[in-house]
């Protein structure tokens, strides 16, 4: 077994975290163990990691219809009270605000995020071939990366979606919508999207649906053009839960945006601000979510792949060498009508070494029959990669398991799924659950409960 050496990128947050947040520099540990194992199955390099899946800052995005209402909100919450130079987003892209200490701001193109492995759209110019065949060369008309100098922006990343009725249904807007909203820690979408086409919301709302009960949805109702009393709030935020209600959108948080006053302003912003606080946490327990999936979909996903790849591959192989076997059978049958051979297959000496020459000659020919099925397997289990949307390489783990005695042997299971890599995977399980538990432990506030022991420590009860 060769071991793997700790990625750059995994060192760095291990460092990163040592002083500040030692769930997160554990979980960095579990994610190299993780590597460890993934790299003996041939399912990543030696220079990759499992935990580029997730982006390690608290992500926020935002979602709307309307660049101009969408444009004066960022300026008002990132640039209030400051000399800083309006914000201006493209209406079309994806852009990504990150927080810079120079003054003047700065615009990067989208190849910038797709090579920075901090940053969430890392290699994402993959997906986009995946989906559409030459795009992923065109990165740069998809996403942008802007700096500002901006408190609010410190220790964060904000995310600006395009338009959504630029988006309509564009697959690969559509794709990069649910991508962000699954890795985003906080989503702010403006309730004007939900007026826009059924057809064109069914994505939208589906993916809103698989991440609901994550709490990590703000809805912004937009009331800058009008005089707003506490009693038209409250009328408001009731119209739009009804309304989200009826398509199936039954939790998140409603805040309505006001220019009439400096106060309700103030309210909506600090409202945001509270919201924006916890970030951090739900970012953590969104890495944890990410590596207990990670080590799952070994087990549940990848492993079951390989195996029915695997199963195929050996009937074409083994019917492959069949029929050669029936055609030496049949050469057999015709010798034994014109010459008799049969007597002398049944020599006590003869018989025995005509079958270990038989067996001599068929098992080469086996294994290079093996060997070309495969690469149709390889091409196959590629394809399936980019249709699971993967970032494990399925075609490593099979060709991992292409060793001589898996292709003599009747064996259908690919490598990893023997009870040691099963065990070794139950322990990552284990231990990422354990994380979970010391973030929960970070809330309690029952003193009479000590999570170390697992027993109740008030010992006036009987």
């Amino acid at each position: 077994m060769t071991d793997k050496a700790i990625s750059k990128h995994l060192s760095t947050l291990e460092k990163q975290f040592s002083s500040n947040n030692p769930v997160l520099q554990q979980a960095a540990k579990i994610f190299n163990d993780l590597d460890q194992i993934e790299y003996e199955l041939g399912l990543i390099d030696e220079d990759e990691t499992t935990a580029r899946k997730s982006s390690w800052w608290p992500v926020i995005s935002l979602i709307s219809n309307n660049s101009s209402t969408k444009n004066n909100f960022l300026n008002q919450f990132f640039t209030a009270n400051t000399q800083l130079s309006p914000l201006q987003t493209t209406h079309h892209k994806f852009t990504v605000l990150q927080h810079t200490p120079q003054s003047t701001p700065a615009t990067l193109p989208g190849s910038a995020l797709d090579v920075d492995h901090r940053l969430p759209f890392y290699q994402i110019s993959r997906k986009i071939e995946q989906i559409q065949s030459g795009e992923g060369n065109k990165i740069n008309s998809y996403l942008e990366l802007k700096t500002l100098n901006s408190a609010r922006l410190k220790n964060r990343l904000f995310i600006d979606t395009p338009d959504f009725s630029v988006i309509g249904n564009n697959p690969i807007n559509s794709a990069l919508t649910q991508h962000i909203i699954a890795m985003s820690d906080l989503v702010m979408i403006f309730t004007s999207v939900f007026d826009s086409e059924p057809s064109a919301l069914e994505s939208l709302i589906n993916d809103i649906k698989t991440h609901q009960d994550d709490n990590k949805f703000i809805y912004l109702i937009d009331l800058t053009d009008v005089v707003v009393t506490p009693e038209r709030a409250h009328s408001s935020i009731s119209s739009w839960q009804r309304k989200l209600n009826e398509l199936g959108l039954n939790t998140g948080q409603f805040i309505v945006l006001s220019n009439s006053t400096a106060d309700g302003q103030n309210r909506a912003f600090a409202e945001i601000e509270q919201r924006l606080a916890n970030v951090e946490n739900d970012r953590s327990y969104r890495i944890l979510h990410t590596l207990e999936r990670g080590i799952r979909d070994i087990g549940d996903v990848i492993i079951p792949e390989v195996r029915a790849a695997i199963t195929i591959w050996k009937e074409r192989c083994n019917f492959s060498t069949l029929i050669i076997l029936g055609f030496i059978i049949t050469l057999v049958l015709f010798a034994e009508i014109s010459m008799g051979i049969v007597d002398l297959l049944l020599d006590p000496i003869i018989g025995p070494l005509s079958l270990i020459v038989l067996i001599a000659f068929l098992t080469p020919i086996h294994i290079m029959m093996s060997k070309t099925h495969a690469k149709t397997f390889i091409r196959q289990l590629e394809g399936r990669q980019k249709a699971l949307l993967l970032t494990e390489d399925l075609a490593g783990l099979f060709e991992k398991s292409l060793t001589f005695w898996r292709m003599i042997l009747p064996i259908n299971d690919p490598i990893g799924a023997s009870k040691k890599y099963r065990k070794r995977l139950n322990q990552l399980t284990e231990r990422t659950k354990d994380l979970v538990q010391r973030l929960n432990d970070n809330f309690s506030v029952d003193s009479r409960y000590d999570p170390n022991s697992g027993f109740d420590t008030d010992d006036s009860r009987e």
